[in-house]
């Protein structure tokens, strides 16, 4: 089953990862389980590589290889069913894979304070220091 990157910031059309390039492993996941817990592989780890994939084009596999190291490999146990597991890993690849594909937000463009910003700051100071200066003891 190929694994369907919805569209996204990045990725207009969407992606379809072939199923042949994903790798699923199963081990016996950590934690309680209940009866099972030592007898099912219900942990799922899927790894893509990206470097050699049919999936996308030159610009796309730049972005991610320099953001990433290759292969991207996600984990997933929190479920005690293998099948959710699996559609959990396949869930994180998809969103990850999004998040690689999406472009840098715009740089921060530098800007000066307001006028009256400064002078209500200056004003709200000069407010502090007289209420400070009230704190004092009083002299008769």
């Amino acid at each position: 089953m190929d694994l369907i990157v919805p569209p996204g910031p990045g990725l207009p059309d969407g992606l379809v990862i072939p199923d042949s390039e994903l790798v699923e492993r199963f081990s016996r996941s950590p934690g309680p389980g209940g009866q099972s817990v030592n007898t099912t592989d219900s942990r799922v780890e899927l790894a893509w590589d990206p470097t050699g994939s049919a999936a996308l084009d030159e610009r796309q596999r730049a972005r991610i290889l320099g953001r990433t190291d290759v292969p991207l490999v996600v984990v997933a146990h929190e479920h005690r069913s293998q099948h959710r597991n699996r559609s959990a890993a396949r869930e994180r690849l998809a969103g990850r894979v999004r998040e690689l594909l999406a472009p840098p937000p715009p740089p921060r463009r530098a800007t000066k304070p307001t006028r009256g910003s400064k002078e209500r700051r200056l004003e709200a100071k000069r407010q502090r220091g007289q209420t400070k200066q009230l704190r004092g003891r009083v002299d008769e």
